[in-house]
């Protein structure tokens, strides 16, 4: 579903990513881990082409990410993408950020979207709230409401952006259980995330990133048990600890 090979990429001189290779196979679950500014973050932004790279080669479901001939609008909408801050709209009701990409991007009528929309909604247990706007809700419902909206597109694939690093520690739960909920019914995830649980729970991989380097990638169970690597080890001892 998501071939990484050998991506480079550079901001002016400082080189973020180091010839990262990975795969991400339909229905599989991939987490990405590693200490901050390692570049899980912009790791995995060049997979729906919001990040540029310099060398190297992405394709989504066979789609060449980095050619100048791809469509983006329609990659992304393939790919569903949850931010670190939610990026809801804050003008516009909840209903209404769920609808608008449905509407611009897949032509559906406004009935369409909010039939699909208000299905999301309370899939995610947010049902009630479709009138309210984004300050109405706490951290944890308008992530919610981010990953009903990812969702809304159909997307083949989803992507995460520690989807809960900017919540409260009582929300993360919350957001966390329709992660899981998602895995189960088999949908292609990677997760950037320090949620050493939420790994163990649904990873069926585990990528470690350091200094812009994929060190170590391994299932998850050889990766909590037995890492190979020293960088990774002594992560795991300050996480697994903290």
């Amino acid at each position: 579903m998501i071939e990484i090979k050998n991506v480079s990429k550079w901001y002016g001189d400082f080189q973020v990513l180091r010839n990262c290779s990975t795969s991400v196979e339909k229905g599989e679950v991939v987490v990405i881990c590693g200490p901050s500014g390692s570049g899980k973050s912009t790791l995995i932004k060049t997979v729906n082409a919001l990040e540029p790279f310099q060398s190297g080669s992405i394709f989504v479901n066979g789609v060449d990410v980095g050619a100048p001939s791809v469509d983006l609008p329609k990659l992304r909408s393939h790919v569903g993408m949850v931010f670190q801050h939610f990026e809801l709209f804050p003008h516009l009701t909840i209903c209404d950020n769920l609808t608008l990409a449905q509407m611009k991007v897949l032509k559906r009528t406004r009935d369409e979207a909010i039939e699909r929309g208000l299905k999301l909604l309370d899939r995610v247990g947010l049902a009630k709230h479709a009138h309210k706007f984004p300050m109405q809700l706490s951290g944890g419902q308008q992530q919610r409401v981010a990953i009903a909206r990812a969702l809304a597109m159909d997307p083949i694939c989803m992507l995460f952006d520690e989807p809960t690093s900017a919540l409260d520690p009582e929300m993360i739960n919350e957001v966390l259980d329709v992660m899981v909920e998602l895995a189960k019914e088999g949908m292609t995830m990677m997760v950037v995330t320090h949620e050493m649980g939420f790994a163990r729970k649904v990873a069926d991989k585990v990528v470690f990133m350091d200094a812009g380097e994929i060190v170590e990638e391994a299932p998850k169970e050889e990766f909590f048990s037995t890492p190979r690597s020293e960088r990774a080890q002594a992560f795991l001892a300050k996480i697994l600890n903290h």
